[in-house]
């Protein structure tokens, strides 16, 4: 008799208990939730950076930020006056719910309207555990190439948006964006799609007016 153990069942079974308890508390303070992924050094704390003086303007937003080491990232979101927390999974590649649970003790949810997780860079772990999160958006970089939706589908399957940072740079690299929107339509027919150069603020507003949009919808039911 063959017996099959599936090691990573208790694991996520926990989590998604926690990602539960997540948007319970969420919901009951009125906060949306964002997770932001992407492999490393496609750009999203300088997105982030960019977003925020547009956020700002009409939210009360916290950051949770997700490092294996080093509070760099939540620093540089702090220097904007913006209440950030740093979690160092040290060593891990990706953030839990148990993690951003713990660190929600840290902000005052009465105050917010919107919390941005900066996961940890990675285009595998971080799309396999639930945060808890309303919307999942993803940043791909035009100088990464065009093969990471096909070798890391899970990622941009259960995506909702999807940033595609460093359009500054396209005629720089041989990336395509037709090649892109191809195979997006192909994974994930709904994936929304936001053009930027966050390092230059250009496409910046128009992708945070659409996430105003979905906390300004959230908060009217």
């Amino acid at each position: 008799m063959t017996i099959k153990v599936e090691l990573g069942t208790p694991l996520l079974a926990r989590n998604e208990q926690a990602a539960q308890e997540i948007r319970t508390l969420c919901q009951a303070n009125n906060i949306y939730l964002l997770n932001i992924m992407s492999s490393p050094g496609a750009g999203k704390t300088t997105l982030l950076e960019a977003s925020l003086k547009w956020f700002k303007l009409q939210l009360r937003v916290a950051v949770i930020e997700g490092d294996i080491a080093t509070t760099r990232d939540a620093d540089r979101i702090s220097a904007q006056g913006i209440p950030a927390v740093q979690l160092n999974t040290n060593g891990a590649c990706h953030l839990d719910a148990r993690m951003i649970y713990q660190a929600l003790d840290s902000l005052d949810l009465a105050n917010l309207d919107l919390i941005i997780v900066e996961n940890v860079g990675n285009l595998v772990c971080p799309a396999e555990f639930d945060l808890g999160e309303d919307l999942r958006v993803v940043v791909l970089s035009t100088t990464e190439g065009n093969d990471k939706i096909l070798k890391y589908p899970l990622m941009f399957q259960e995506a909702g948006m999807l940033v595609l940072n460093k359009m500054d740079l396209l005629p720089y690299t041989d990336f395509s964006v037709q090649e892109l929107e191809h195979d997006v339509k192909g994974l994930n027919h709904g994936l929304e799609i936001f053009y930027v150069s966050a390092s230059k603020d250009r496409g910046v507003e128009d992708w945070t007016r659409r996430i105003v949009e979905r906390v300004v919808l959230r908060e009217r039911h």
